[in-house]
This record gives C-alpha cells, sequence and structure tokens, in this order.
C-alpha cells in the first residue's frame, strides 16, 4: 500500500498523517519553501528572506564610474592592475551567476517532480483532499513561472557579464602591452643618458688633459722668454735699480760704522767724565740695545771685579719725563729687554758699598724689525699657538723634556701638554705677565706668566721673537678688555 503525502497550509488537520515528500534536492540553495497564504485577490507566494545583494548592474556601474575618475592619476602600471582587479571581480560575478543559474535549475527540476507527484495523488483522493492538491498543483505553477521569469533575469545577467569580462581582459592586455612597451622606452632613453653621459665625461677628463698641457707649455715658455730677456738686459741695458740697491748697501754699512764709531765716543767721553769726578770703577752694558737682545754689565777697564759683594737694580727711564721706573725682580748682570722697554733707556744700577755706579744704554732700545707689523697680523685670528718648556713652576725647576702648548686668545690664555689642561685663565687685574728678569743664557727667550695668585709659570719659548711677540698679543688682547697686563711691582695707568 502506498501513503499518500498531504499538505497542510496554515491549517491543522487531525488523524492526517503527514509524510515528508518523495524527493528533496542536497544541493539546494535556499534550506527551505517559500512560504504562501491564500490572500482576496488569489494566492501571494513570498520568497524566504535572504541577503542583500547588490544588483550586478550597480556593480558594474560603480566600477566603471571609479575607473573614469581615477584614469587622470594612474600610471600605466596602476592602470594594468586596475583592470586586472576588475577582470578578477568579473570572473567572480560570472561564477556567481552560474551558481544561481543552477540552483534554479534544480528548483526546476524539484517543482517538476513535487507537480507530478501532486498530479498522481489527485486521481487517487476525493472529496475536501483533493480541493487542497489541487490548489497546491495552482500555486506550484505559479512559482515555476515566477522562477522562469528569475531564469530569464539571470541569463540577462550573465550576459552583461561575459561582454565586461571580454571587455575588461582586453583592457589588461592593452595595459600590460603598454606597460612592456613604457619600460623598454624607458630603459632605452637610461641607456642612451648613461652613454651621452659618459661621452661627456670622456671630453671633460680630455679637455682638462689638454689644457694642462698647453698649461704647461706656456709656462715654460714664459719661463725661457723672461730668462732671455733678463739676459738680454743685464748684458746690454745696466739697471738702475742695481745701482741703487748698491748704493744703499753701501750707504747702511757706511752708516752702521758711523753709529758705532759715534756709540764708542760717547762712551769714552762719559768714561773720561766719570774718570774725573772719583775712582769707582766704571761699568758699561754690553749687547745690542734692542729687543730679543741681552744686556750684560762688565767693567770698562777689564780688571776682575768680585760681583759677590755687590748689589744691582735695574731702571727704565723715559726720555722725556726723565723719572726712573724700577724693574722688579731684575737684580743680576744680565737683563734681557722686554717690549714694554723699546722707546726708553735701560739703566743699571751696581752698589759698592756706600758707592754706587751707573751703566745706562746710550740710546733709546730698539724694536725688533716687523715685529709690530707681525703682531698686527695675528691680532686678526681669534687665538695663537706656541711651542714652550716649562721651567719652573711655583719657582721650583722642572724637567725641560716634555713640550707644551700656550695658546693666546682674545679672551683667556690656556697652557696644555696633550690634552691635559695645565693652566686656563680670562685676563683679569690680578694676572701677571713679563719677561724673565733673573738673568741666565735664555732669559731674552723666556717668560714670566702668573695667571692666578696660587700659580706661577716661568716658561721658555723657541726664539726670542716668538716670546716677545707672545707678550705683545696678549697685552694687546688683555687692553681690549680693559686690562693692562703688567709683571711684579710694574706700574699701570690705572
Amino acid at each position: 500500500m502506498t501513503w499518500a503525502a498531504t499538505l497542510d497550509y496554515g491549517r491543522k488537520t487531525k488523524n492526517v498523517d503527514i509524510r515528508p515528500g518523495p524527493l528533496r534536492p542536497a544541493n539546494i540553495i535556499r534550506n527551505k519553501f517559500p512560504t504562501y497564504k491564500n490572500g482576496s485577490n488569489g494566492i501571494v507566494i513570498k520568497l524566504a528572506e535572504g541577503p542583500e545583494v547588490p544588483a550586478l548592474k550597480e556593480a558594474v556601474a560603480k566600477e566603471t564610474a571609479d575607473l573614469l575618475d581615477r584614469r587622470q592619476r594612474l600610471s600605466v602600471r596602476e592602470l594594468a592592475m586596475k583592470f586586472e582587479k576588475g577582470l578578477s571581480t568579473a570572473t567572480l560575478l560570472s561564477k556567481e551567476v552560474k551558481w544561481r543559474q543552477v540552483a534554479l535549475l534544480e528548483r526546476d527540476i524539484l517543482l517538476k517532480n513535487l507537480k507530478s507527484v501532486l498530479e498522481s495523488l489527485r486521481g487517487r483522493v476525493m472529496g475536501k483532499t483533493k480541493d487542497e492538491i489541487e490548489e497546491s498543483i495552482s500555486m506550484v505553477e505559479i512559482l515555476a513561472v515566477q522562477l522562469s521569469k528569475r531564469e530569464a533575469e539571470l541569463l540577462e545577467q550573465k550576459t552583461e557579464v561575459t561582454k565586461l569580462a571580454k571587455s575588461l581582459k582586453l583592457a589588461s592586455e592593452d595595459a600590460k602591452r603598454i606597460v612592456e612597451e613604457e619600460r623598454a622606452n624607458a630603459h632605452t632613453e637610461v641607456e642612451s643618458a648613461r652613454s651621452a653621459v659618459q661621452r661627456v665625461q670622456e671630453a671633460l677628463q680630455e679637455h682638462e688633459k689638454i689644457s694642462e698641457k698647453t698649461g704647461k707649455q706656456d709656462l715654460e715658455e714664459l719661463k725661457k722668454e723672461v730668462r732671455v730677456a733678463r739676459r738680454i738686459k743685464m748684458l746690454h741695458c745696466p739697471s738702475k735699480a742695481m745701482d741703487l740697491e748698491n748704493e744703499i748697501k753701501t750707504l747702511r754699512k757706511t752708516f752702521t760704522d758711523k753709529s758705532a764709531d759715534c756709540v764708542n765716543l760717547l762712551k769714552e767721553l762719559e768714561l773720561h767724565k766719570r774718570r774725573k769726578g772719583n775712582d769707582i770703577p766704571v761699568f758699561d752694558l754690553e749687547g745690542l740695545q734692542c729687543l730679543g737682545s741681552i744686556l750684560r754689565i762688565v767693567s770698562q777697564n777689564g780688571a776682575p771685579i768680585d760681583f759677590s759683594n755687590i748689589s744691582v737694580q735695574w731702571f727704565r727711564i723715559h726720555p722725556k719725563e726723565s723719572n726712573k721706573e724700577i724693574i722688579s725682580g731684575a737684580t743680576r748682570l744680565v737683563y734681557a729687554p722686554e717690549p714694554q722697554d723699546v722707546g726708553r733707556y735701560v739703566q743699571a744700577e751696581i752698589s759698592l758699598g756706600n758707592e754706587t755706579a751707573i751703566a745706562k744704554t746710550t740710546g733709546l732700545v730698539d724694536p725688533d724689525a716687523g715685529l709690530v707689523e707681525y703682531v698686527e697680523t695675528l691680532v686678526r685670528k681669534p687665538e695663537t699657538e706656541f711651542n714652550v718648556v716649562v721651567l719652573q713652576l711655583n719657582g721650583i725647576d722642572q724637567p725641560k723634556e716634555s713640550v707644551h702648548v700656550l695658546n693666546v686668545g682674545r679672551l683667556r690664555m690656556r697652557l696644555c701638554k696633550g690634552k691635559a689642561v695645565v693652566a686656563k685663565e680670562f685676563y683679569s687685574s690680578s694676572m701677571q705677565l713679563c719677561g724673565v728678569r733673573g738673568g741666565g743664557e735664555a732669559a731674552s727667550q723666556a717668560m714670566f706668566w702668573r695667571p692666578r695668585s696660587d700659580l706661577s709659570l716661568a716658561l721658555a719659548f723657541e726664539t726670542a721673537r716668538e716670546r716677545n711677540t707672545a707678550i705683545m698679543l696678549a697685552r694687546r688682547f688683555a687692553i681690549d678688555c680693559n686690562i693692562i697686563l703688567a709683571g711684579p711691582g710694574d706700574k699701570t695707568p690705572w
């Protein structure tokens, strides 16, 4: 006996067995049939609600508008990537349309099977059940009509998607071809630019070589012409400048001899006057009376004198005011004039018990030739370095093997040994600076520096000119700071 399946739409029937239908597709997309009910105007079918999917035309229109909007800003490579992305999107849409078509075909088969089952049941039942089966058959036919319409829409969408995919594929191929062409053109231009740069470099190198060769040749030719011209001039045209130079040399030599004779005459006259007045031994100063030399007290008659029982004090005398200024610390038989003595007389007083002898320079202390101009050149620099050796530190003798660097700057002085700083002080009223006044063979190259009250240094320079340069430069910078650097006991204007 065969059981018939009856359907109850919105109503419940007692004592009626409801069994599952004979067919149920396994790969159907929707998980249930659409619900429907009877209405006044007939049967109204309402499909089950699913996730909203944007229409294919809207997606294509949006993608096309986006491409048109960005076409001017995209490069060739980006345009190709965009076309490939659109092609992949079109492929996915085409697959989706295929899946929907397969689902519609399966639904069509299911509806046909359901209709055949209902028609077979209509001939077996009678009464009210038969009416219900006929009503179900009409609803299935209406559903089949709607599914056919949906299938026609899907076929139309499939056609449009296929056309779009073909156009995007062609555009992607064109974009790839354009990219390859542009890449080849760019590579060609780069290679041509490299070759042009290489040619220019080679031309420049060749031009430099030629200019060097021609410059050397021109210089050698000019030298040869100058030599020939000088030779012709010396042989045939005696130069007046050479005659003037010879005359100047002769006059200088004569003037030097006459100056030495005059100095000797003045010394003999001074000695003659002293001999007439008293019997005190006569002393004289030996050495050049200029900056950078050493003055030494000697006996005039050459007789040996015991200097252990006498005392010496050096003075500087202004030529106009004739007032004596004591040179503190200068109590030895030897004294090296310093820059402060230039333009003044230097006098030594020798005390022999109750008697006093005087030895004085015959003229003013002369400056070192070109020293002032050299110092003015160094003033333009922010600082100047000198190599020195520390002779004494706070009155204690030091080993003379190590070399220090004395830095004379605009605002301060610094003494360093390598990276270690021995002394560094700004110019101040407590700082003292002068030549070493304790005598010695190297007195003209030594300088006394007291940067602060608890530190004093005796420094030896390489030459006497460097010693005097350092003293003059430091005093010049200190004056710019409204400070006067002087030695111990020296008088200052303020």
